[in-house]
Formats: C-alpha cells, sequence, structure tokens
C-alpha cells in the first residue's frame, strides 16, 4: 500500500522535523501539509480534510491532547501521536483522547511509515465490516451503518475502539486473543505493543458497559484474551442481506 492519494497532515513546532518527515512522507507518495501549533492545524485540517494525522503533544496555543479532541468531534481520521514523552501516563492520555498510536522521538522513518500504512489499511477496511448487528434493551451495535448506541443515546467511537468491538463482536462468545487482536484491529506492525488491548478494552468497556468494573459485554479471559458476551441471544444478526 503506497501514499497514492493519500493526505496527510504533520504538526509540531520543530520547524527542522516538519521539513524532515514532510520530505520523507512526500518521498513515499503522500500529498502532506504542515503546521506548527494546534490552532493552525486545525484550520488546515478543516481545510484540507486529511486521510490521517500525525502530531506532537507540547504545542503553543493549543496542545495535542486538546487538537485530537477538536478533531475528534468531527472525525474518525486515524490519529499518531509522535512525542519524545513516553511515560505510560503520556501514553495513556494520548490514547484517552482519541489517538490511534504513539511513537517515540527520535523516531525509526521504516517503523513510522509501517504504522501509517497499518491504520490507513485498516481505517478503509472498517468502513465495510460486515453487516452484524445486537441489540439488547440497553445496548445496540450495528457494524453497517457504524452506530453504536447505550440506553438510546448514540456513543461515540474512535475507529480503533469500533474495530475492537467488532472483531469481539464478530466472534461472540468466543475467546479472541491478545495478539489476534492486535493483528486484526491494529496490524503485524504493532505486535509487540502488548498494552494496546488491555488500555483500548478500558476505555471500551467504559463506554458501553451498565458498570465498567463489573463488566458484562466484554469479558476478560486472564492470560488469553476478551470475550463479547450477548445479554440477548436474539438480538445477534449475522451475514449480509438476501
Amino acid at each position: 500500500m503506497g501514499g497514492k492519494d493519500y493526505k496527510v497532515l504533520i504538526v509540531d513546532d520543530d520547524p527542522s522535523l516538519l521539513l524532515m518527515l514532510r520530505q520523507q512522507l512526500e518521498q513515499a507518495g503522500y500529498e502532506v501539509y504542515t503546521a506548527e501549533s494546534g490552532r493552525e492545524a486545525l484550520k488546515v485540517f478543516f481545510d484540507y480534510r486529511p486521510d490521517l494525522v500525525i502530531l506532537d503533544t507540547r504545542m503553543p496555543e493549543m496542545d495535542g491532547y486538546t487538537l485530537i479532541e477538536r478533531i475528534r468531534e468531527v472525525s474518525d481520521v486515524p490519529i499518531i501521536i509522535l512525542s519524545a514523552y513516553g511515560e505510560e501516563e503520556d501514553v495513556v492520555r494520548g490514547l484517552e483522547a482519541g489517538a490511534d498510536d504513539y511513537v517515540l522521538k527520535p523516531y525509526r522513518f521504516q517503523e513510522l511509515l509501517a504504522r501509517i500504512r497499518s491504520l490507513l489499511r485498516r481505517y478503509m477496511a472498517y468502513k465495510q465490516e460486515p453487516p452484524i448487528t445486537y441489540q439488547d434493551d440497553f445496548l445496540t451495535i450495528d457494524l453497517k451503518s457504524r452506530r453504536v448506541t447505550r440506553e438510546g443515546e448514540e456513543i461515540h467511537l474512535t475507529p480503533t475502539e469500533f474495530r475492537l468491538l467488532a472483531a469481539l463482536l464478530e466472534n461472540a462468545d468466543q475467546v479472541v486473543s491478545n495478539r489476534e487482536l492486535l493483528n486484526r484491529v491494529w496490524g503485524w506492525e504493532f505486535r509487540n505493543d502488548v498494552d494496546y488491548p488491555r488500555i483500548y478494552i478500558w476505555h471500551l468497556r467504559r463506554k458501553i458497559e451498565p458498570d465498567p468494573k463489573r463488566p458484562t459485554y466484554i469479558r476478560t479471559e486472564y492470560g488469553i484474551g476478551y470475550r463479547f458476551v450477548p445479554q440477548n441471544r436474539k438480538g445477534l444478526s449475522r451475514g449480509y442481506p438476501e
């Protein structure tokens, strides 16, 4: 998968990094836009509607976390944080804000490029998920329309959260291993990021469970993975319509 026809927005207050990464991505075939602050990035985002955003967290005027939240209000495009700060609390905060991946500086371009390709590939593929639906008195999931409602109120899932929920729903009542989730939701390029399923499951539970501390839909199979447990067996519908 090359960069042809894909637009990338890079946001960083380091002009030298912007120039270097821009040149690298353009050589890989991407159409690249840049911004040196969160506010400038928001304007560029609305003007050009990029397919993927790469941003730093520490920036003037509007920090990266706020920028992610503003983007997530209107778009589910993949977002990669590229930061020199790699403590667990920084990573968790970034993912909680709505980022799909967290890459540390100094970065290795080929690894970053692989992650970009993987996120774009899965972002485009998830829009064509099989039309599996699930419904009970509390939760409704429609993979075809990509809508999830909780007690009748629509809730917003990031692209990664949606792919994770889809992977579990498509294997309802079956245990899906952490390795399988990494491959299915993030791609083989993320096979060493063993904490991603745990972090995202935590966020997903906060959005769909009646009580996230006592989950009923997403059960943990310790040391193995996770399992989606339908509360209404008749509410699960699989397959394409006739």
